[in-house]
């Protein structure tokens, strides 16, 4: 595999949490923030030859996964079959990241992925919005409130992972010039007005409890506005749940928004089942295939987990998931009724008082995805998770439904909420999703989670997607 000067590196690129700037009547006082964790594996130059394992480390083994393991495990189409041609994904950023088309044209050449027909950085609070030099200027340094840093890394992971999905859909940076509410909701009027059939990615929310006083604070209506405006284009919106429990480390259980908005598809977090304990290297037999498993991925050998010379293990498919839940990281997947929104009708008979998230993915650091980042001057390699990371790829899923769609000469899913509880209820939903019924999302230190079991619940929906049988059902709504 090509080299490139890496610094491997465990981060996740978290979904931002929002921390209030004052408690004032200002309807513009809080800005969304990320919080990265990075642990340093070693000085290689070289992506791992260990796949699917990065590296050993202080911290034990990590596993971590390139796109074709991640495609494989969740049963994406091949790209001769669908790849999201003629179709847009847009995603939803404050402050963008200088490197972004440098990073995407990398990760292209080091994964084996098409470049995109195009990727467009889309200045939404400028007044030529096709200007990058219109966009905000950005230092990974500033140790403001804004969290640059943090926001340059989350672009990386959601632009590439996006595309990796659906490698023929068109792909917009919307770049919204700051992290605050109004600056955001700004952005992505604009990009709605510009892109419409689009599938919005929002890798970004703010705990409920924040917005409950004063929603006002929070921008509610001019978001809201926004995502009416959108499903009535044929846009469709995705947002991550939060990656500090139920209750985002306080007392109160509570949603996160938007994703807890009615017209938001909101992502919850996975882990994989068995999970792989860290430090455990293991033989793979090379007679059947699907006899081992590194958590959400299924693989053969010849190879030894955690090798350091090749041969890699070949990807089979699924192993199985649980709960996001990793204490030793301290972070554990959103999921919870929301303070705000009330039951919407295509989640009625679900035993909810208020709206519940929707849907699951992948988002495990010890476990998660290899995403290229040029920030520091020089490309290094992280490996990413949280639930932010499964936003853009269910992006990438929906866009590619889209295409299915216009095969069809059907126009785009829109409103995907409805379609999705549809499935659910029907005799598809086991062919459709894998329903997760294993684990909690009860951060530790903190009195409140929910656990999973059979059928719908709030820690991870209706489950995870098992995709090539999933876009039949969405092409044919």
């Amino acid at each position: 595999m090509k080299k490139i000067l890496t610094a491997l590196a465990l981060a996740i690129a978290a979904l931002m949490l929002a921390t209030p700037i004052g408690i004032s009547a200002n309807v513009s006082d809080f800005n969304y923030t990320v919080n990265p964790h990075f642990v340093k594996l070693g000085p290689d130059t070289t992506l791992p030859n260990g796949l699917p394992l990065c590296k050993s480390s202080s911290l034990g083994s990590i596993v971590c996964y390139t796109p074709k393991f991640i495609k494989k495990a969740y049963e994406f189409p091949s790209l001769a079959t669908l790849d999201g041609s003629g179709q847009t994904i847009v995603i939803v950023d404050a402050f963008g990241s200088p490197t972004a088309a440098a990073d995407l044209a990398l990760f292209d050449a080091v994964f084996g992925i098409p470049a995109p027909p195009s990727f467009t950085i889309f200045c939404g609070n400028a007044v030529n919005p096709y200007d990058p030099s219109q966009c905000p200027t950005v230092n990974i340094n500033n140790s403001n409130p804004h969290g640059e840093f943090g926001w340059t890394i989350e672009t990386s992971l959601d632009v590439q992972y996006a595309h990796a999905m659906a490698p023929g859909a068109a792909i917009v940076l919307d770049v919204a010039s700051t992290n605050s509410g109004n600056a955001i909701n700004d952005a992505e009027t604009a990009a709605i007005a510009a892109f419409p059939g689009a599938v919005f990615s929002q890798s970004f929310g703010i705990p409920e409890i924040f917005c409950v006083s004063t929603p006002a604070r929070c921008q509610l209506g001019p978001a809201q506005a926004n995502y009416v405006n959108g499903v009535a284009n044929g846009d469709t919106f995705l947002a991550s749940s939060g990656d500090t429990g139920a209750t985002f480390g306080t007392s109160t259980p509570m949603g996160n928004f938007p994703s807890s908005d009615v017209h938001n598809t909101g992502v919850t977090g996975t882990q994989g089942l068995p999970y792989n304990a860290t430090g455990t290297l293991t033989p793979c037999p090379t007679s059947t295939p699907f006899s081992c498993t590194s958590g959400l991925s299924a693989y053969h050998g010849p190879c030894v987990l955690g090798r350091t010379i090749p041969p890699n293990c070949v990807a089979d498919g699924y192993g199985g998931e649980q709960v996001w839940n990793e204490p030793q990281f301290d972070l554990a997947t959103g999921g919870a009724q929301s303070l705000l929104i009330a039951t919407p009708s295509y989640q009625s008979g679900l035993g909810l008082s208020s709206r519940g998230p929707d849907v699951s993915y992948n988002a495990a650091i010890d476990g998660g995805v290899l995403v290229v980042y040029g920030g520091f001057g020089s490309p290094v390699l992280f490996i990413v998770g949280g639930t932010s990371a499964g936003s853009p790829q269910w992006a990438g899923i929906i866009a590619l439904a889209n295409q299915a769609r216009a095969n069809l000469a059907k126009g785009p899913i829109g409103d995907l909420n409805p379609t999705l509880y549809s499935i659910y209820h029907s005799s598809r939903y086991a062919t459709d999703f894998h329903d997760i019924t294993v684990g909690n999302d009860q951060l530790v230190g903190t009195p409140v989670g929910y656990a999973a079991g059979a059928g719908y619940d709030l820690a991870s929906g209706i489950g995870s997607p098992i995709v090539d049988q999933l876009i039949v059902d969405l092409a044919a709504a």
